[in-house]
């Protein structure tokens, strides 16, 4: 049976897959619900925009680093297990942002959250893979995609309701109902043990992996911070050296973390890079978006959750159309055509997002984004899958939350390193050309972020705060360009990638069958010994 024919799912089908979307959803809201709320969290603080930085990206950083290690101790002890104690921990870690009493244990609390949801979030692809089969496991994938990356670009809604009535950690308990609502489905609905192997956990590999992730994110991090450089350098120093240890430890260890044979197949790592940008641009949009509109155009919290609805409401609409045109064109020409909607997306972003703007174009940019990944997340997550034998899906799902979480992190970090450059450049030019004498103190505050701007405004009469507020806005205009030109150039980049590398349709098919026999041998037990006669 060729996997055009192929297709198979399991019993309540309707009901385990809702179940593992519920845990997924905890994750996904999770990544969102902090960057409505930075402007105010940085007011409460007095927060850098390096600080308001790792708040943002901490729960991806905890979630990235740990995606591969989970879904490996999920595939060995147990995939049902790993769903349940995520949700578990969801609980006081959300608990903790949300009464968090400094920026740092902010951040940390972000982090547990992410390593909460790095053992969730993997199994849910991973149960996918191992219950469905054929074209139903790529609807459901497309399913399960378009739904986490909905419920993303609805947490900043559902936190800026919240931020109309609460205080700011009040946003950090919103996944709280959702996350009971999961471990009781998960519980009653999902099966115990499906197609889990035997093998020892490497576990080296995975403190490895973490070590790489962990060290290359916050690198990125603090490289626009003054006076850091021996910090950055030493972190990507860390990243390096774990990149190497890993290779020679997976390249010699009996079980290892990471298949790097099955890593070496196009259809796995052009999909896995290809999935990098388009989710890191959806997660980089939004962040770098909220404070835009929030600073820039003055707009309520709620207003903010509000105008990203379009990206939504495309990803879920796309969503089915992209699951069948994987089957019918192949998911070269998918990714591709996602990446020319996420381009348009940064195109509107960079060229009319300016100072009292129209709301048709903020939901131009989202809509841009959300058909994007929207066409794009289904072959980004399927191709993955497709690739390794179903007893290392965790390895392939893990890979799929990397594409979100490791994206996510990284072009947060890329946007908010920019975002920091090019405002404190522009902010110091500013003062610099009004010719007043600004004391360095005062200047600092100046540059660090738009809320630490606003926050000293607020303490010079009403003439003076219109031209410091004026200028935090020029500022951020400016750092704005250059992280959507990142942006831009990352989409071309994977474009590129794509059109050379990946295979087309027709290869494509012959390569995912041919694994498939191959993984299918490979897995098959040994003959038993058959005794000779004397």
């Amino acid at each position: 049976m060729t996997l055009a024919s192929a297709s198979a799912a399991p019993k309540r089908g309707g009901l385990v897959l809702a179940a593992l979307i519920a845990v997924a959803a905890v994750a996904n809201l999770g990544l969102a619900v902090a960057n409505v709320a930075l402007p105010s969290i940085g007011k409460h603080f007095d927060a850098s925009q390096t600080a308001l930085n790792l708040v943002a990206v901490g729960y991806s950083l905890g979630l990235a680093a740990s995606v591969l290690y989970f879904g490996a101790v999920g595939d060995r002890y147990g995939r049902k297990l790993l769903l349940i104690a995520g949700m578990v921990l969801t609980v006081p870690a959300d608990l903790l942002a949300a009464w968090a009493p400094s920026i740092d244990l902010l951040f940390g609390a972000r982090v547990l959250g992410g390593l909460a949801a790095g053992m969730a979030y993997p199994t849910t692809l991973a149960l996918i893979t191992a219950l469905w089969s054929g074209p139903a496991r790529t609807r459901s994938i497309a399913l399960w995609a378009a739904t986490g990356g909905a419920l993303s670009a609805l947490g900043p809604l559902g936190s800026g309701i919240l931020l109309e009535h609460f205080w700011w950690g009040s946003v950090f308990l919103l996944t709280l109902p959702l996350a009971g609502i999961a471990l009781v489905m998960a519980v009653l609905l999902v099966p115990n043990h499906v197609n889990e192997t035997t093998e020892p956990v490497d576990h080296l590999g995975g403190v490895l992996s973490i070590a790489l992730v962990g060290a290359l994110i916050l690198g990125i991090n603090f490289a626009a911070v003054p006076n850091a450089t021996t910090l950055v350098v030493s972190l990507f120093l860390v990243s390096g050296a774990a990149l190497v240890a890993f290779y020679i430890r997976q390249r010699r260890a009996r079980n290892p973390l990471y298949d790097l044979q099955a890593a070496a197949r196009p259809t796995f790592w052009v999909a896995a890079c290809a999935g990098l940008i388009v989710f890191g641009s959806l997660m980089g949009a939004m962040y770098i978006g909220q404070q835009f509109l929030q600073n820039v155009l003055g707009y309520s919290t709620v207003d903010a959750g509000l105008a990203i609805l379009p990206a939504a409401a495309f990803m879920v609409l796309v969503a089915p159309r992209s699951a069948a045109l994987v089957e019918r064109r192949g998911a070269r020409e998918t990714l591709l055509l996602g990446y020319v909607f996420v381009a348009l997306g940064f195109l509107t972003m960079l060229l009319l997002w300016k100072e009292d703007i129209s709301y048709w174009k903020v939901a131009l940019g989202y809509s841009f984004v959300g058909i994007g990944v929207g066409l794009a997340g289904t072959p980004a997550s399927h191709s993955l899958t497709a690739s390794v034998p179903v007893t290392r899906v965790g390895m392939a799902s893990g890979t799929a939350d990397l594409q979100r979480d490791l994206g996510g992190a990284i072009m947060q970090s890329l946007f908010g390193a920019l975002l920091t450059a090019g405002y404190a450049a522009t902010a110091g030019t500013l003062i610099a050309a009004s010719g007043k004498d600004v004391s360095s103190s005062t200047q600092a505050e100046l540059t660090k972020s738009f809320s630490s701007a606003a926050d000293t405004a607020s303490r010079y009469p009403s003439s003076i705060q219109d031209q410091i507020i004026a200028g935090a806005k020029a500022a951020f205009l400016q750092g704005d360009q250059w992280a959507y030109t990142a942006g831009i150039v990352a989409v071309l980049l994977g474009a590129t990638l794509v059109f050379f590398m990946f295979p087309r349709r027709e290869e494509e098919r012959r390569l995912l069958e041919q694994y498939q026999a191959e993984d299918a041998v490979a897995t098959e037990p040994p003959p038993e010994a058959v005794p000779v006669s004397a």
